[in-house]
């Protein structure tokens, strides 16, 4: 079976880690997921071909296929035989996609019996399902910046060009030095019995 370009439904890569399927095997499921018909799930491919595909030695697929057969993700339905007679490939069944597909009926039935009921259209997301509310899920809004209430130049007058006024450089110095003071109180508050 040629592959195609369309999309192919498979699990999310953590669902499968929890499963219990080590990370190198699933590009072999994604590979085996590509070949499959999106609506049975079945597949034929040759380990050899997905050797080749996936840069791996035969062996390497087989165990890859076995350890996604115990893990219940594919079936092995029955193996297939050449014009000779010999054993070929298996023909494989990937489970999630036979899932998903009945998923997909059951949704659209659902749809359809909303339709005859005449209930609001559903979402045009093409999820299929109804879009839930996202009402009391965004943030608020914060309320924007306002211009300060004092005198804009106050503690700038050597940006816009202008003179201190008498007396502007000792009150800075007083205040800084009150503001350490208060920093030193708080650092040492709880370890006096340490400065004693």
């Amino acid at each position: 079976m040629a592959v195609r370009s369309r999309f192919t439904r498979i699990p999310k890569v953590g669902d499968l880690v929890l499963a219990g399927v080590p990370t190198e095997v699933i590009p072999t499921y994604c590979a085996l997921a590509d070949y499959s018909n999106n609506k049975t799930g079945l597949c034929w491919p040759r380990m050899d071909t997905l050797a080749r595909r996936l840069s791996r030695s035969p062996r390497t697929i087989q165990r890859h296929l076995y350890l996604l057969k115990e893990r219940g993700l594919i079936e092995f339905v029955e193996r297939k035989r050449d014009r000779r007679g010999r054993f070929g490939a298996y023909l494989y069944k990937v489970l999630h996609v036979v899932a998903a597909t009945a998923r997909g009926q059951e949704e659209s039935r659902a749809e359809r019996r909303a339709r005859r009921r005449g209930s609001k259209k559903g979402s045009t997301t093409g999820h299929g399902g109804l879009v839930a509310s996202n009402k009391r899920q965004t943030k608020r809004q914060e309320d924007s910046p306002q211009p300060p209430k004092t005198d804009l130049i106050e503690g700038y007058w050597w940006f816009f060009g202008e003179e201190a006024p008498p007396g502007a450089q000792e009150e800075h110095d007083r205040t800084l030095a009150e503001r350490r003071q208060r920093e030193a109180e708080r650092r040492i508050e709880g370890y006096e019995w340490f400065f004693e």
